[in-house]
């Protein structure tokens, strides 16, 4: 089977799943009688265009991954699956506001189709939404729940201070930032909810032991950073036609990546100074943008980054070997970290 087959597979059979119970829980005016159509039309309704969007649910697939991987059901873990599909919608929402991004998911960024403060303010309804839908959670106990908040409430902070690195290095215009600093900053504000945190957990929920939750925890961190490697590599060298208005847009928004960092550190001289004054411009020409894109692949830095990519999906495998995972989700993790490096989109 070609690598990252079965995690594909596996996406597409819990998809319906994960759907249905979003749309069951999704959020909504309890009482509408009484406050009329505004927070509908305000709040609720645009919220709830938004997150039907939501593409692959990639995250809280690995939810119930990690529920299945300890022997547990995938249903028990759907209200923290939920939960942390509710904190992405709330940071793509915030990210595009602070980005000033202009297209996400071929739509205009929600804060140019509903205004920045209400934008902001869908914002925070997902923020809210994903406590809810834990405290909610009447399957679960009281002591286990309180530990999932516990989760949640470390992801969003460590998720936080990445997207402060990234925005403060942006404001402060830094280029002394090294590709280490960039691995420190997209390990904060990447691997620990989109990989990490959704895995250790699914397997919480389903009554992992400390070691499994443990294992299941380092498996994602590398492989979470392992994708947002990926990611930023599409962004330079993927799919245009797919990608659309968004290729190339790292290059547009003079992003700190992998790849222009390591790029900086082993430019010299004018190719250097060429290449971060591209960076600086905020160019959107396909010229200006082919050219930056050619400097960096001229210093290496696509290739590192590939391979750093697939180093850390080589690591991730080695976390969750002996610990007693089910044999049939142990193979789609394995596959997961394949796909994560290998997909194209």
């Amino acid at each position: 089977m070609p690598d990252g087959q079965l995690f594909r597979d596996y996406l597409a059979r819990v998809l319906p799943l994960v759907e249905g119970y979003l749309a069951k829980v999704e959020p909504h005016d309890h009482d509408a009688a009484s406050h009329g159509p505004e927070l509908e039309r305000y709040l609720y309704a645009p919220y709830a265009h938004f997150t039907r969007a939501g593409g692959k649910r990639t995250r809280p697939a690995l939810c119930l991954l990690g529920a299945e991987a300890v022997g547990g059901r995938a249903e028990a873990a759907l209200p923290v699956a939920a939960a942390i599909e509710h904190f992405q919608s709330a940071a793509l929402i915030h990210d595009d506001i602070a980005d000033e991004g202009e297209t996400r998911r071929g739509e205009p960024c929600t804060y140019l189709s509903e205004g920045t403060g209400p934008a902001i303010n869908m914002g925070d309804l997902g923020i809210v939404t994903t406590f809810r839908l834990v405290l909610a959670d009447a399957s679960l106990d009281a002591a286990t729940r309180l530990r999932l908040l516990g989760e949640l409430a470390d992801m969003e902070l460590r998720t936080v201070e990445g997207q402060a690195l990234d925005l403060g290095w942006v404001r402060d215009g830094r280029w002394d930032v090294s590709s280490e600093d960039y691995l420190r900053m997209a390990t904060l504000k990447t691997a620990h909810y989109s990989a990490a945190v959704p895995l250790a957990a699914g397997a919480i929920c389903s009554g992992g032991s400390g070691r499994q939750v443990e294992a299941l925890r380092a498996f994602g961190m590398d492989a979470g950073l392992a994708f947002q490697i990926q990611d930023d590599l599409l962004n330079l060298v993927g799919d245009a036609d797919a990608q659309g208005k968004d290729f190339r847009s790292d290059v547009t928004e003079g992003k700190r990546t992998l790849v222009a960092t390591w790029a900086l550190e082993h430019l010299e001289g004018g190719r250097r100074e060429e290449l971060r004054s591209l960076l600086d411009a905020h160019a959107t020409d396909e010229a200006s943008l082919a050219r930056a894109v050619l400097l960096m692949d001229g210093a290496g830095a696509i290739e590192h980054a590939r391979s750093v990519a697939r180093e850390l999906s080589s690591r991730a495998k080695g976390h969750i070997e002996g610990v007693g995972l089910e044999d049939g989700p142990y193979e789609t993790l394995l596959s997961m970290a394949d796909f994560f490096v290998e997909r194209q989109g």
